[in-house]
This record gives C-alpha cells, sequence and structure tokens, in this order.
C-alpha cells in the first residue's frame, strides 16, 4: 500500500519535489504559507492542508523543505506543528540544510511521542528537483531511511544512506563549504584571466581539461550571463548562501575545527553569488 506522504515547504525546490512526488502516484498533501503554489498543486490533484497540524494527522512519511532552522522547528515541535497530530510510527524527512543539532533536538522530541525522524538533505538545484535528478544525502534509522527510499527514488538520480542521524545535514554542510569556496577561486581566477586578455569560453575549456576543472568553472559563464533573469538564482540567494556558510562556520566552532577559507567565502558574497 502506497505510503499517505506529507508536505510542507513548496519553494523554488520543494514545488517541483512535491509535484514529483505527486506524479509517483503518492496521496499527497501539501502546505505552504503562500497560497499561490497551493494552488498549483491542487490543480495537479493534490490535497492541500490548512495548517502543519492538518499535515501531521494526514501523513505517514512527512517531507520538509523549509528556509532555516527556525521554520524546520516552527513546523514540528513549536505549538501547530505536525508533532501535535502525527501519529506513531509518522517519519519526519527533513531536506532542509540545517543543522545536525537541530535534527537532533527535533527527533528527541519526535521520539517521546513514537515518531521518528530522518536528515535527508538534497543538492541539484531547482533544475534538479525538477528533472528529478537530485542527490539525497540521509542519515538516521535504516529502516525509516528504507521506507522513504522510493519516494526519494522519484525525485533523484543518487540516494546515500550515510549513517547515523545527523550523517546526512554534516554531508550537506560540508558539501555546500566545498562549492562556496571553490566559487570564490573561480571568481578570481576569471577575473585574472579575463585581466589578463583571455577569451573566457576559451579560458573554461583549458581549465575543463586541465587540472582546475570542477562543476563550478564548468557553469562560471553560463551563471554570469543569466545573472538576475536565472531562476535558480532567486533574490534571496545571497541570504541562502551567507546561512549555510554561517551554519558550516557553526558547526566547525562546535567541532573545535578552523574553517578559514569558508570564513573568507562568507565575507566575498558579492563574487560568489
Amino acid at each position: 500500500m502506497s505510503e499517505k506522504v506529507g508536505f510542507i515547504g513548496l519553494g523554488n525546490i520543494g514545488k517541483p519535489i512535491a509535484i514529483n512526488v505527486h506524479k509517483a502516484g503518492h496521496d499527497l498533501m501539501v502546505y505552504d504559507v503562500r497560497p499561490e503554489p497551493l494552488a498549483e498543486l491542487k490543480a495537479l490533484g493534490a490535497k492541500v492542508a490548512g495548517s502543519a497540524r492538518d499535515i501531521g494527522a494526514f501523513a505517514d512519511i512527512i517531507e520538509f523543505v523549509v528556509a532555516d532552522d527556525a521554520q524546520l522547528e516552527a513546523a514540528t515541535i513549536a505549538p501547530g506543528g505536525v508533532l501535535e497530530t502525527a501519529k506513531p510510527g509518522t517519519i519526519l524527512a527533513v531536506h532542509s540544510t540545517v543543522l545536525p543539532s537541530t535534527i537532533h533536538k527535533v527527533a528527541k522530541i519526535a521520539a517521546e511521542r513514537g515518531v521518528t525522524v530522518i536528515d535527508a538533505q538534497i543538492s541539484g538545484g531547482a533544475s534538479g528537483a525538477a528533472a528529478a535528478t537530485l542527490a539525497y544525502m540521509c542519515g538516521g534509522d535504516k529502516a525509516a531511511f528504507d521506507r522513504c527510499k522510493p519516494i526519494f527514488d522519484k525525485c533523484g538520480a543518487n540516494v546515500y544512506h550515510l549513517g547515523p542521524l545527523g550523517a546526512g545535514a554534516t554531508t550537506k554542510l560540508a558539501n555546500n563549504l566545498i562549492v562556496y569556496i571553490t566559487r570564490l577561486a573561480a571568481a578570481e581566477g576569471m577575473r585574472l584571466a579575463e585581466a589578463g586578455g583571455i577569451d573566457l569560453e576559451k579560458f573554461t575549456e583549458v581549465v575543463h581539461a586541465s587540472s582546475g576543472q570542477s562543476y563550478v568553472v564548468d557553469r562560471w559563464l553560463k551563471r554570469s550571463a543569466l545573472r538576475g533573469g536565472d531562476k535558480e538564482r532567486p533574490e534571496r540567494l545571497p541570504n541562502i548562501i551567507y546561512k549555510d556558510l554561517k551554519l558550516a562556520l557553526a558547526m566547525g566552532r562546535e567541532l573545535g575545527l578552523s574553517l578559514p577559507a569558508g570564513a573568507l567565502a562568507q565575507q566575498s558574497l558579492d563574487k560568489i553569488v
């Protein structure tokens, strides 16, 4: 029997994931604070919730693509959150980029109600969400992951179980740290090549064929050309990047690690956005 799925957070990435879940044939109920994506999902045949509590009462598996730690807590453990109504055996799958400590906080309270939390962070952006080619980085109870995996497989090309609770969030923060530091390196390399009179299309080809090759460099000129109109670069993107780097640096402090390149990337948002 197909799992009933609840979905909270229908932004640039959440909405196309929810659409793919619906297309996969799951009985889906969605919730967002904005009426427009709710209307779009309703037109496709999904149920629309009036609150997070409605999602908790309905779903066997609840997916979250909210903006940050505070929104995740509001949707789960705060008054009016899904845990007020979720039945024992429900799984909460957190796709949002948040601290591992926040995952553990939510999971501890959820466990008191017989609800399991897994962290299932995602990478691939809005285009990956639409094309169902996301990468899933998951941590937590393996049996709960196995229940969720058929849903994730309909939305992603690579689905990984990486270990205990928090492993997915840790992996996502470390991955983002690499991406944003690499963006800073790409920005400076491109500026140097351009100032020296090198055609940037040719320079990109050379870097792709040499030791500087990276996904970031390969896409740099396309990103620059689309700046201001790319749906993958919403106006809030600088805030998203700043938040992700803030989380990575906070995690580093928790673990006693110095991450100076990450701090420099955070101070150089104008170069890496």
